[in-house]
């Protein structure tokens, strides 16, 4: 009887506040569950419909602070990847500067056929172009890649200290 009296008069105040209808729907329903469970020990004096009206109110109250509660946690998780991307980013291209330096201090021929194997050309094709043996465009590339190593691996010990 009394839900069927105040349900869509409660039901507008906790949409007006909250602005979800499904939201509203879950506090009116929420706060005469707690009305029913507690119907033998509860003892209001006063209007019922006042502190009807309260209980909705200090529910929507609480449901607001827990979404805000949420969208703090998730804003500042996103602040926090964001931030960490952003570092990543940067590292990134300090290494990639590095490793642009280091190709440019590369014998001519290693650098040539480093540079176009990057560009995935094939063997047969890099080869071709530098009117070299496979064999040698394997052996370029074999200590260029080994020069590199060693020293973007001595950049990088120093880099994450």
């Amino acid at each position: 009887m009394l839900y069927n009296r105040y349900w869509d008069r409660v039901l507008s105040l906790a949409y007006r506040k909250t602005g979800d209808r499904m939201e509203a729907e879950n506090i009116v329903q929420d706060v005469f569950v707690s009305l029913w469970k507690r119907r033998e020990s509860l003892r209001i004096k006063g209007d019922f419909s006042h502190y009807l009206f309260v209980s909705v109110k200090y529910r929507v109250l609480k449901v607001l602070a827990k979404q805000s509660a949420v969208r703090s946690v998730s804003l500042d998780m996103a602040t926090e990847i964001l931030d960490d991307s952003t570092q990543q980013y940067l590292d990134f291209e300090e290494i990639r500067e590095r490793l642009e330096v280091l190709v440019g201090k590369l014998p001519v021929k290693s650098r040539l056929v480093y540079q176009m194997k990057n560009e995935d050309k094939s063997y047969k094709e890099i080869a071709a172009e530098l009117k070299i043996s496979e064999k040698a465009v394997d052996a370029h590339l074999l200590r260029a890649r080994r020069k590199l190593r060693v020293e973007l691996g001595s950049f990088l010990g120093s880099f994450l200290l």
